[in-house]
């Protein structure tokens, strides 16, 4: 089975199980919380491993989520994934479910470069949405912005401007 499908299957009946609860944001933060904990290399080869005793991999598990202390839901969800040798999807899976997240509440996450940003308003007026913006800084802009909403990249950079005047110019038009 392909790990996206997988992780789109988990994800979805967790959401299934917040939305319900109203609890699917919170969810969410958790579900992130611990993928990012399972970034360590150590963690990741004692819980994700199958050659490790399943009875092994619960302890660290069990111990690991008394420490963090998530939601009850959450818990029980993080033992299921162990139960089913899982846990290594779990970055997909945190993934996937802020995605659905997203997508249930109307909002979208943008990818902004530029040189000064102030343009969250214009892009929750274009796209109807509540817009993230997860916010970088390229001073090789000099100004102007590239904006990315999912597939779509929107450069309206000088830099870029400049390289097609060069591009034009080069080629003699």
């Amino acid at each position: 089975m392909i790990t996206g499908s997988i992780a789109r299957r988990y994800a979805k009946a967790l959401l299934a199980i917040g939305v319900e609860t109203k609890h699917h944001e919170r969810f969410g933060q958790e579900l992130a919380q611990f993928a990012t904990l399972m970034e360590n290399q150590d963690l990741q080869d004692t819980l994700a491993n199958p050659s490790h005793p399943l009875s092994k991999r619960k302890a660290v598990l069990e111990e690991l989520i008394t420490r963090v202390k998530p939601s009850k839901t959450v818990w029980n969800f993080l033992l299921l994934l162990a139960d089913r040798n899982r846990l290594g999807h779990l970055d997909g899976i945190a993934r996937e479910y802020q995605k659905m997240v997203d997508e249930h509440v109307g909002r979208v996450r943008a990818d902004v470069t530029s040189a000064v940003t102030r343009l969250k308003k214009a892009l929750e007026e274009m796209t109807g949405k509540q817009v993230i913006l997860q916010q970088s800084t390229d001073p090789e802009l000099i100004a102007g912005m590239v904006t990315q909403i999912g597939s779509i990249v929107y450069d309206g950079s000088i830099r870029t401007r400049l390289q097609q005047m060069r591009q034009s110019l080069l080629a003699g038009e």
